[in-house]
Formats: C-alpha cells, sequence, structure tokens
C-alpha cells in the first residue's frame, strides 16, 4: 500500500507523502495553484517536509512539459548538501569542542555583514588559490550570460566560491551510529545564485504579463521552450548550480584541510562515503512516458540506489539515505525536516533559554540571533522520516555535535 496521499484539483493530482506530519493549509493551497498550471505533467509531488514558500511550495517536485517556472526552482539555485565520512571517532574528538567550532569559523567565511559590500566577512577579502582555478574554469559561461543580462554583473562572484553564506546554511560535525565522525555542509549558488534567480522570476513575470491573471499565481509566471527567455534560463540556471556544488566542494576541502592540521586531533582520512546533492534545482529526466523538467524545490533526487541527504535540525538527527526510485514521487524524497512556523513566529515564540535547552550536547551558537533556526522552529525529523518509509532507506543516522551557523 502506497503511503501518499491524493488531492485531486482543479489541474492534475497532488500526491503527497504527509501521513502523521503537521501540514498547513497554504502550503496545501500553494500546490493546488501549481497544479492548475497548463504546463504540469501528471501530477505534482508533495514531500513531507512540505511548507508554505514564496513563489511556490518548498519540498514540492513539479514536472513540466516544455516549460520551467522560475519562482519554484527558487533564488537560492543549486543549494544542496555534502556529507563526508572520515576515519576519525568519537573517542579522537576532543572533550571540549569549542576549538573546532572556531577553527571552522575561521576557514569558512560565514553569514553577512555590511550588507554583503566590501568587507563583507561572509566573502573572501583575497580569494583563495582554489577558489581562484574554480572561477577560470565557471568564468566563460558567466561572461556569456553577462554579456546578454549585464545587470546581473554586480556583487560577488569568485569571492564567494567556497563559503557558507547564512539562514538555514550550516556546517556540522556528526557522530553516526557506530560513533565515525563527518562532516556534513548545507549551501548553495549564494550571492550569484540569487541574482540570476530574482531576475529570472521577474522576466517570466514581465513576459507573460498579458496572461497574469490567468494565473493562479503570479509568482507561477512561467517559460516555455522556444521563448525569447527560455534557452538563457536554462543556460544560467544550470551553471548556477554547477557554481553551487563547487561551492560545497571548496568547503569541505578547506574544512578537512583545516581539522587534518589541528592540534587535538589525530592524523586522518577521509573520502569513504561523500554525497554531493542539489534540493533546489531543475534538471531534464524522463517521467510516465514524457521527458520533462522536474524542477525539485526543498526535495532530493531518490533514484534507485542515489544516495541522498536529509538533515534534520541544529539539534536533531540527520540521515544519509540511499533512494528506492518510486516513480509515484518522481524519484524525489524530503531535503529536512521542514519548517514547523516562520522565522518570526519563532523569534516571537522561544527564548533563548528554550534554545540552550534544545541544543543541549552540541557545540553551537545559543544567541537570540539564531531563534529562528532552533529545533523547535522545524517539524519532527523522525515523523518526516516514517511519512516516506517507500521513497528511501536509511544507510547513516548522524547526531551533530559541532553546528556552525551564519
Amino acid at each position: 500500500m502506497s503511503t501518499y496521499e491524493q488531492f485531486d484539483t482543479e489541474g492534475v493530482p497532488i500526491k503527497a507523502w504527509i501521513r502523521g506530519v503537521v501540514t498547513d493549509d497554504k502550503a496545501i493551497q500553494q500546490l493546488r495553484n501549481v497544479a492548475k498550471l497548463p504546463i504540469v505533467h501528471s501530477h505534482v509531488a508533495a514531500m513531507p517536509d512540505v511548507h508554505w514558500g514564496i513563489g511556490a511550495t518548498v519540498g514540492s517536485v513539479v514536472p513540466t512539459l516544455g516549460a520551467i517556472i522560475p519562482a519554484a526552482v527558487g533564488v537560492d539555485i543549486g543549494c544542496g548538501m555534502m556529507a563526508v565520512r572520515t576515519s576519525l571517532t568519537a573517542s579522537d574528538l576532543p572533550e571540549n569542542l569549542k576549538g573546532i567550532r572556531t577553527l571552522i569559523e575561521r576557514v569558512v567565511p560565514h553569514g553577512r555583514t555590511l550588507h554583503g559590500g566590501r568587507g563583507d566577512r561572509g566573502a573572501w577579502f583575497n580569494v583563495p588559490a582554489a577558489a581562484e582555478d574554480a572561477w577560470k574554469r565557471l568564468r566563460p559561461d558567466y561572461e556569456a550570460i553577462i554579456a546578454k543580462y549585464p545587470r546581473l554583473d554586480r556583487g560577488s562572484t569568485a569571492q564567494h566560491l567556497g563559503t557558507l553564506g547564512g539562514g538555514n546554511h550550516f556546517i556540522e560535525v556528526c557522530l553516526d551510529e557506530a560513533q565515525r565522525v563527518w562532516v556534513m555542509l548545507h549551501s548553495g549558488s549564494r550571492g550569484v545564485g540569487n541574482r540570476i534567480g530574482t531576475h529570472f522570476i521577474e522576466l517570466a513575470k514581465k513576459d507573460m504579463r498579458q496572461h497574469l491573471a490567468n494565473l493562479p499565481d503570479q509568482d507561477l509566471a512561467y517559460f516555455t521552450e522556444g521563448a525569447e527567455h527560455f534557452d538563457d534560463y536554462v543556460f544560467a540556471v544550470s551553471w548556477a548550480q554547477r557554481f553551487a556544488r563547487q561551492n560545497r566542494d571548496l568547503m569541505m576541502a578547506s574544512i578537512l584541510s583545516g581539522l587534518q592540521g589541528y592540534e587535538g586531533l589525530p592524523k586522518f582520512t577521509h573520502g569513504e562515503v561523500a554525497v554531493n546533492c542539489h534540493h533546489n534545482y531543475v534538471q531534464k529526466e524522463e517521467h510516465f512516458g514524457a521527458s520533462v523538467f522536474v524542477t525539485r524545490k526543498g526535495a532530493v533526487r531518490a533514484g534507485l540506489g542515489e544516495l541522498g541527504i536529509i538533515p534534520g535540525s541544529m539539534g536533531a538527527r540527520s540521515f544519509i539515505v540511499r533512494g528506492k526510485g518510486n516513480a509515484d514521487s518522481f524519484q524525489s524524497c524530503s531535503h529536512g525536516a521542514g519548517r514547523l512556523m516562520s522565522r518570526g513566529e519563532a523569534h516571537r515564540r522561544f527564548t533563548v533559554e528554550d534554545h540552550i535547552a534544545a541544543t543541549a550536547g552540541v557545540e553551537c551558537r545559543k544567541d537570540g540571533a539564531v531563534i529562528d533556526e532552533t529545533p523547535m522552529a522545524y517539524k519532527d525529523i523522525d515523523t518526516v522520516m516514517q511519512a516516506q518509509q517507500d521513497l528511501v532507506e536509511i544507510v547513516h543516522t548522524l547526531k551533530q555535535v559541532v553546528c556552525v551557523k551564519g
């Protein structure tokens, strides 16, 4: 028996893996709006972490025929996860982990200051050689993009390669079920991806201006194949996804190199298991007899045998999973626990004392500025995993001991 619930709509059906999981009505309405679009193929899939999002629903999988909805991809293009298992075990870690958190915060720029201007602590002041080399490979296609869209050429590019960002982006040191040490991180395409996403979302609205009144939500404006800006968007979004993956690779290399030189740790190796997966992206795939653009906004590809990462929150478990290739979910699974409430609501509802209690045993920030990321602001990860048993199997269970937030 399948574990999804089906909602009939004025358009295609919605198949939602939400049994036992708190789901807000606003998210379901957003999904209904997407389902009305004539470009959607077969049905819309909703993951158990589904929640209302700006533009389109977080935790949704949308297959479209000959068209892409830029707002469904969003502005954090290519955002995703990376995890690497090391040869270290819990007994190799020092009793006080403050030094390891400080080290990570030193080797990876994080957060944002000065409105992202010169001197922003979340960007490189002097771009490291590895980031420069990566930028040389990325730069030719970037220049092709800005040749047509010069307004995009502002703000950081290479200065953001190998940097974390803020919000829900994080770096963690975790222990698995065998007490082995992992490094895990979450980030995307940073400022340049945001500029690309924002620009093309507005461009889609402009291109569809005469049709906006017929859309259930103007944020669902889309480009169709053959239209003026379709190929440019596909090219730009694909480039931003490459930037995001490279960003994660560079951060992970910096962290592992830093840890290998840390006096409080023995020599170690790494790379036995490494996963690097997007969860905000679009790509061409085959589903239900058609070649479609699959947009996963807050969802991970979970093809048969494919490894993915489903993180919890700052104080909850995370999971390395193997996909079961479920056709009804378009071979997808959740990208995390999913928010239970808005950031503003979390700040109104919880105190620093609540946050300290919820993150006991984790070396992390315990101040008022991270209340919006406190574990209680998220759905229960175990319930979320229970709801998607026919989408993935758990390979490793991780629990963080260090968490770095932007």
